[in-house]
């Protein structure tokens, strides 16, 4: 670890324990204890009230005031940190090694009373997504990220869908944004000359152009991106519709419980479910997961999700008919 770091972990550990001999503190952070006492007067001199006890208890400690000071977490924080973490790393955030590192280095400087009851909030706490990061979409990630921060402008390989073409793009890339399960990078796009939305999970390379850009001011990816995902909005040769379904709710919320409908589902009331979907999916495989609720659930729109449902009942019809 840095100095830096070392220093605050002294920190840490005072405040975490009531005394602790140099001995303690260099055993805790493996490090030769003429480097600790390095560090405690480095501490000393920039006004950290360190308390020096000799004697067979003696030991350092921090003054009262100081250990109540609002630069350590609280037993509360520590928990919502921790908590925290388990939803990033099931949503799919980007650095989960480096914040596996900050949440074993919070737990490290804290004493064994701190860690149970940590550890007691953790155990009945779990979060399931299903949407984690493979390595490669975890890189690409990190990547955009960098990009974003230092208007970076990037070259991206994409395609639209599984079995489409693949597509080189120069893009600016404003912000990345976690939606529904799924992250989108809003750029713009060189190609097109406009701002254009991209699935992270579709792009197959990222590379650095060397060229930079300036981020308009003031903008926003997130407002963008639920700008774009409204019915008149499409992706880049994606085009987009909504599609609205009326039943009962108990069968409204087994139909939000499936993978798709959930990922795009945009608002929701007692009787009826708006979501957001690419058109094409509209007539192919949505079709087959409405066909199964019967006349549980009515569609409203698209009309020709309405026509598409009548000609998939009609073949059936025609299939079973012929095979009595």
């Amino acid at each position: 670890m840095s100095k830096a770091d070392n220093m605050l972990a002294i920190l840490w550990l005072l405040k975490a324990n009531k005394r602790m001999t140099a001995k303690q503190l260099a055993d805790a952070l493996e490090m030769h204890i003429r480097t600790v006492y390095r560090y405690i007067d480095a501490l000393c001199a920039s006004g950290v009230p360190i308390v020096a006890d000799s004697g067979h208890n003696g030991g350092y400690s921090l003054l009262a005031h100081f250990k109540e000071s609002p630069l350590f977490f609280d037993l509360e924080e520590q928990k919502a940190l921790v908590q925290a973490a388990v939803f990033a790393q099931e949503a799919g955030y980007p650095y989960g090694e480096a914040l596996k590192q900050a949440i074993a280095k919070l737990k490290r400087y804290t004493n064994e009373e701190q860690r149970t009851a940590i550890e007691r909030h953790l155990v009945g706490f779990d979060v399931i997504s299903g949407t984690g990061l493979d390595t490669g979409m975890e890189a690409a990630l990190q990547q955009l990220e960098q990009a974003v921060a230092a208007s970076r402008t990037m070259s991206i390989v994409h395609h639209k869908g599984i079995g489409l073409e693949t597509q080189r793009r120069q893009i600016d890339p404003y912000g990345i944004v976690h939606w529904k399960g799924k992250w989108y990078v809003v750029s713009y796009c060189h190609l097109r000359a406009d701002i254009r939305c991209f699935r992270v999970d579709r792009i197959q390379s990222v590379e650095e152009s060397g060229a930079v850009f300036q981020r308009p001011e003031h903008f926003s990816a997130r407002d963008y991106l639920l700008q774009f995902l409204k019915p008149w909005a499409h992706a880049d040769g994606e085009q987009l519709a909504t599609l609205i379904v009326r039943g009962r709710p108990e069968a409204l919320n087994a139909l939000c419980e499936i993978g798709p409908f959930g990922d795009s589902l945009v608002e929701r009331t007692k009787d009826q479910a708006h979501f957001v979907m690419e058109e094409s999916a509209i007539v192919t495989y949505i079709p087959y997961y409405l066909i199964g609720f019967g006349s549980k659930l009515d569609v409203l729109a698209p009309q020709s999700l309405k026509e598409r449902l009548i000609e998939i009942t009609l073949e059936l019809h025609e299939h079973y008919a012929s095979t009595r």
